[in-house]
Formats: structure tokens, C-alpha cells, sequence
């Protein structure tokens, strides 16, 4: 069922399964704690994505609220994004693997796959009522240093998992923006043939 939030913020073209829409990237949380098995339920949605070669390039350090690990991660995040991630209930960071396994070969399609994890992890976290918010607002050349990421592995992104909190958390600014957002139409993005030609969308 389509949340009623989102509802009144997004208006497909075509119908969608509601998984996709609910799916939207809030900012304010509501510091509970994740128990390990709604965590791990994330990541086994991750393990499941498709893959070149199925070579699984993901991998993902992470640190619960309140463990011995969380102010390894925090520190990570610039210091807008430490304002609103205070009160996550766990952070990511996601890494992914250069090479293929099988024959030490650079993957072209190593982050486009991990990306595909990742929206398995989100999709997942949402039908779970949980929120997620990927970000690239953080120190990657830290994060490599600090979480001790070997170089055969990029560095691409960090992520916040937990319960949705009162925007009323939020700063003034953020709380404006604490909606689920739109996306470009269908006639921007898709092309039939060649670059640049119009689609011919029913």
C-alpha cells in the first residue's frame, strides 16, 4: 500500500509496485536501536542482488548506535551531515571490490553492482518500516585510512539505517526538505535508438 505521505509527494507515470515509491530518503530518525537480526535482514537483501560474473563486489562495515565502533564511522561524516545522523541507529560504509575473483581482471561494472546491493539493502529496510539515506557527504580518503579499506576495494558511499523520527527534530531548513521528492520524467531519461532521440512513450 502506498504510504499517504508519499501519496500526496509522487505521482508515477505508470503503475509501480509501492515498495519503490515508499522507498525515499529522510533525514530525521528517531534514535531507537536496530536489533541485529532487523540489521542482517538488510544485508542478506544485499548478498541477493545480480552481479557480473555473480562476483559480488559489495561489502559494507558498519557500526550500530551506541557500539564501540559508531564514533569510527560518525567521525567520517562532514559536519552537516553529523547534525541529522546523530540520531541513526546504524551507519554504513559501503565498498566494492575493484577486480573480478576469478581472473584478477578490473570489473567495469563493480559499482554499478554495488549499487544494485544497495537498492536491494533499501527496498528491503523499507518494507521492514525502516528508512535508509545514502550519502556521499563524508571523508573517503579517511574512511579508507580509518577503516583500514584495502586499495583493491573503492570507496563509495556511506548510508544511514532506522526508524523514522519527527521532523520536528530537524532544523528549519531540513524540515522543509524532509519530503518524500519527484523524479524526472519518463521523456528526460529514456531514449529509443540513439542518444538524444525521444522515446516513444505510450
Amino acid at each position: 500500500m502506498l504510504d499517504s505521505e508519499v501519496a500526496r509527494a509522487r505521482k508515477p507515470t505508470y503503475e509501480v509496485n509501492p515498495l519503490i515509491l515508499n522507498r525515499w530518503s529522510p533525514r530525521s530518525f528517531s534514535g531507537e536501536e536496530l536489533t541485529d537480526k532487523e540489521l542482517f535482514t538488510l544485508f542478506e537483501a544485499a548478498r541477493w542482488a545480480p552481479s557480473s560474473y555473480n562476483n559480488q563486489p559489495w561489502r559494507f562495515i558498519y557500526a550500530k548506535r551506541n557500539s564501540k565502533d559508531w564514533d569510527a564511522l560518525f567521525n567520517l561524516l562532514v559536519d552537516f551531515n553529523k547534525q541529522w545522523c546523530a540520531n541513526a541507529s546504524a551507519l554504513v560504509v559501503i565498498i566494492s571490490k575493484k577486480t573480478f575473483d576469478y581472473n584478477g581482471k578490473p570489473s567495469v561494472t563493480q559499482q554499478f553492482d554495488t549499487g544494485a546491493a544497495w537498492e536491494n539493502l533499501a527496498i528491503q529496510a523499507t518494507s521492514q518500516g525502516l528508512s535508509t539515506h545514502g550519502m556521499q557527504g563524508f571523508d573517503y580518503e579517511k574512511a579508507r585510512k580509518d577503516l583500514g579499506v584495502p586499495d583493491e576495494y573503492d570507496v563509495v558511499a556511506m548510508a544511514v539505517i532506522g526508524k523514522k523520527g519527527a521532523k520536528e527534530k530537524l532544523s528549519a531548513e531540513l524540515q522543509q526538505r524532509e519530503v518524500p521528492s519527484d523524479r524526472k520524467p519518463l521523456s528526460e531519461i529514456v531514449m529509443e535508438g540513439k542518444f538524444g532521440n525521444k522515446a516513444g512513450i505510450p
